[in-house]
């Protein structure tokens, strides 16, 4: 499968996403130009983290990025990219440069309020903890971007030109085509970026892509199926926490998976399948975001486009109260009774929802809803798999909630989904890498990819260099 040098001859590097399915980078050489694929930020386990801080390229050799979407582990080391030396553009759809503004300044703050607490309360082993980036290093990574139509090919270097399909999976989120023009024939390049589902709520539907000499396709969900009806198994948990008369609290994104979650709530409310219960969106990231939606049309499904158009409140609550400062977020944790609690971040790996798991995860009452992907090494995972005990801000937590997850919900396409869009391709790629997950999904949808589709396939190896041209 891999080939340790370049040469001259166009080549594909998996520097993130391979073996993991955070860090989504990946280094295209062509003509001695240097593309980016995304530029993400590990998260979950701490070795993975670690390398957050360890790039493996000059920042300053890189000539332009292409992303397929906002979410930080695809977008996230993009200021430590420009602290790196970087001064190329950074290209993406019109809605991923709108949520990059409001996700990137928050990631700056979070990184500088974490190494604020470190340094306060004596838990980093470094003296003194300092933040991967700062705001100033995020608002120059802002100053880099470009926005693009879908459907409409673009210029990226000299040599490369790229083509954004919708993926169905964010808010701006795209499948990327790379066309090497430098080299005959010339080669193409497709990466599925997080392919999204088909019939959801909100998003349009992934779009099907022609062909490719070279497919990179997510595994997220590579080896399983989502459930068929997550809405019933949403307003069943919804019910019971009522029941219970406690909190619960829903770790989420604040791109997608809270506008999601707030539609679904407002429908079943409506339908009277659930009480209407006091539902509180504490995160000023995904208050921020919820805004940009209705400025992007060409995202939106039929469904969501007509109630707004009607004048409707596609996403509020009967009883929706947003939550901005810090002093309102703390006063929830004084509240008794029944109430819904959304906040991020969605693996609870930082954000607001560490404060309410600290407070309430002890009370019996408490329900914790985990409605997407968890992955290894997050306080999510932990709790999905039924840990006694967390730990939060170097306090050990216990665990006496009860715990659900909610894998229907998820963004992301299952691995029936997968494959959906890749016979949409015309004729077989010459090769196929599955990127972007855990090591058994991959392989599994490795596997499925050779015995439905007949493809060459492998799985990407970390560091590996492959080669784009036949």
């Amino acid at each position: 499968m891999t080939a340790r040098g370049a040469g001259d001859s166009p080549s594909l590097q998996f520097l993130g996403a391979a073996g993991t399915v955070t860090g989504s980078k990946f280094l295209v050489r062509s003509g001695g130009r240097q593309v980016l694929l995304d530029c993400g930020l590990f998260q979950g386990l701490r070795e993975l983290r670690l390398r957050n801080w360890e790039p493996r390229f000059d920042g300053a050799a890189i000539d332009a990025v292409v992303l397929s979407h906002a979410h930080v582990d695809h977008s996230g080391a993009l200021p430590v990219l420009v602290k790196g030396g970087f001064r190329g553009r950074v290209h993406c759809t019109a809605g991923t440069a709108d949520l990059l503004e409001v996700l990137l300044r928050d990631a700056a703050k979070l990184q500088e309020e974490e190494a604020r607490a470190a340094n306060r309360y004596g838990y980093s082993k470094h003296d003194p903890a300092l933040p991967l980036f700062t705001t100033e290093d995020a608002e120059h990574a802002l100053s880099r971007v470009v926005a693009h139509a879908y459907e409409k090919p673009f210029a990226v270097v000299p040599g490369v030109t790229a083509v954004l399909r919708r993926a169905g999976h964010i808010l701006g989120a795209a499948t990327v085509e790379l066309r090497l023009t430098d080299v005959s024939p010339p080669a193409t390049l497709v990466f599925s970026g997080d392919l999204g589902r088909w019939d959801r709520p909100i998003m349009r539907d992934p779009e099907l892509v022609a062909g490719a000499d070279v497919v990179l396709v997510e595994s997220t969900y590579g080896d399983r199926t989502h459930a068929t009806n997550p809405v019933e198994e949403l307003a069943r948990v919804v019910r019971e926490a009522a029941g219970r008369g406690g909190a619960l609290l829903i770790p989420a994104f604040a791109v997608g998976r809270t506008q999601e979650l707030l539609w679904l709530l407002r429908e079943l409310e409506e339908a009277d399948r659930i009480p209407s219960l006091p539902v509180f969106v504490d995160s000023p990231m995904a208050i921020d975001v919820t805004g940009i939606y209705g400025r992007h049309p060409e995202d939106l499904d039929a469904a969501f486009k007509g109630r707004l158009g009607r004048g409707g409140a596609p996403l509020r609550c009967r009883d929706l109260t947003l939550v901005r400062d810090a002093a309102a977020s703390k006063a929830l944790n004084a509240r008794t009774g029944p109430l819904i609690v959304i906040a991020g971040s969605g693996m609870a790996t930082g954000g607001r929802i560490l404060h309410h798991l600290k407070m309430r995860l002890p009370d019996t009452r408490t329900t914790v809803l985990l409605p997407g992907f968890q992955a290894e090494g997050t306080r999510g995972r932990a709790l999905a798999e039924g840990a006694p005990s967390v730990r939060i801000h170097g306090q050990v937590i216990p665990v006496r909630a009860r715990v659900a997850t909610l894998d229907g919900l998820s963004a992301h396409a299952d691995r029936n989904e997968l494959l959906r869009w890749l016979r949409g391709f015309e004729r077989p790629p010459r090769m196929t890498y599955v990127v972007h997950g855990e090591p058994h999904a991959a392989r599994s949808l490795a596997d499925a990819v050779r015995a439905q589709l007949g493809w060459a396939v492998a799985v990407a190896e970390d560091d590996a260099v492959v080669p784009l041209a036949g």
